[in-house]
């Protein structure tokens, strides 16, 4: 156990240093809600009603409302109050235990001796068991002054809070100011039904068998593997914000629709110009050495080109850029070939000439020498 509190029981010169501990504990098995359909965390926020923020605790302050009118209580104001800062049980009477009424039990708190010597807690202790008494004390826990009744559990000193008496409201049942008569056979049969269930109390015998089914149900679903990874529940924190968060919000997803279009318009234009490089290097890469060959290939693939633009302009589809494309190199190829076949014919036609030159010039020698 931790203690949550540390102060001092004060009787009469007294004073007994003491660590409070919480006695009891919720044994109630933690739920928390979720979104039905993908398991997300629902959390609460202090949302400020004016500016719609999300207010951190260290920014909550307390306050008190009457007759439409509000007064803001600081920490620092709460804590001047000497009653509320103070860290003193105070004895301020023994009553016979049978005085206190059961309703007006609230919480109860362990009391462990907080010095050196425990002779002083022990003393008090021996006090209440020698006069069956209990002591009615007063304190001041979480902010807030409180009346309690120190008394004994084994050899632990017990701190129980009670209610103050305003807070226990009067039982007023008119059904109840009606005269009602009871036979004394019916006294004597519900007497004997009390008789046959009459036993002595023993809390260990009592469980709580809604919390064991729940238990129950919650392993079988975790052995069935029907669970969520706990980080798959958590979303992003929500920011500080109102209406104006959710109108950035508004602008932002705007801004990312308008640049997620501008994007697709752009990757658009990049293919189209993608494909017009290819119809543009397809063709040169083919291109023969001869100088002939170069000029009859250059016209083919500028009009290509533009054939292919001009296709492309009207359906902007990669695939049909690429027809195009090679629909020119097809056409630039024959170019090629025909244009190859001219010069093959042109270099055939002028090698005879070059032939019957020497032939000539040898029968124009052979005439001077006889002449001579």
């Amino acid at each position: 156990m931790r203690a949550i509190w540390k102060g001092a029981i004060a009787f009469g010169l007294v004073n007994v240093p003491v660590k409070v501990y919480s006695a009891t504990e919720d044994h109630d098995i933690s739920l928390h809600q979720v979104h039905n359909a993908d398991g997300g965390r629902i959390r609460y926020q202090r949302r400020c009603e004016v500016c719609s923020k999300v207010i951190d605790y260290s920014d909550i302050e307390k306050a008190y409302e009457e007759d439409g009118r509000t007064v803001i209580l600081t920490k620092e104001e709460l804590k001047s109050i000497p009653a509320e800062n103070s860290h003193e049980i105070e004895v301020v009477q023994f009553v016979p235990s049978e005085q206190l009424d059961p309703m007006t039990f609230e919480k109860s708190y362990y009391l462990e001796p907080d010095s050196k010597s425990p002779k002083a807690y022990v003393l008090l202790r021996s006090a209440l068991e020698d006069t069956d008494r209990v002591a009615i004390v007063q304190f001041a826990l979480r902010e807030k002054t409180r009346l309690g009744a120190l008394r004994i559990r084994g050899d632990v000193l017990v701190l129980q809070s009670l209610l103050w008496s305003d807070e226990v409201r009067e039982a007023s049942f008119p059904a109840l100011d009606a005269a009602v008569r009871i036979s004394p056979p019916e006294r004597e049969m519900s007497a004997a039904l009390v008789d046959s269930m009459a036993d002595d109390f023993e809390p260990d015998h009592f469980t709580d068998d809604y919390q064991i089914q729940l238990r129950q149900l919650i392993e079988a679903k975790l052995e069935k593997g029907d669970a969520l990874d706990t980080e798959e529940t958590f979303g992003v924190e929500a920011g500080e914000g109102g209406k104006g968060e959710v109108i950035d919000l508004m602008e932002a997803l705007k801004r990312s629709l308008d640049r997620k279009r501008a994007g697709g318009s752009a990757e658009t234009s990049a293919e189209a110009d993608s494909g017009a490089d290819e119809a543009g290097e397809e063709a040169p890469a083919k291109r023969a050495t001869g100088s002939g060959t170069r000029t009859a290939a250059k016209a083919p693939a500028k009009t290509a080109a533009s054939k292919t633009a001009a296709s492309k302009s009207s359906a902007p589809k990669s695939a049909e850029a690429k027809t195009a494309a090679k629909s020119a190199s097809t056409r630039t190829t024959a170019a090629k070939t025909t244009a190859a076949k001219s010069t093959a014919t042109k270099t055939t036609a002028r090698k005879p000439a070059a032939k019957s030159e020497p032939a000539s010039a040898k029968a124009s020698t052979t005439r001077t020498r006889k002449g001579a």
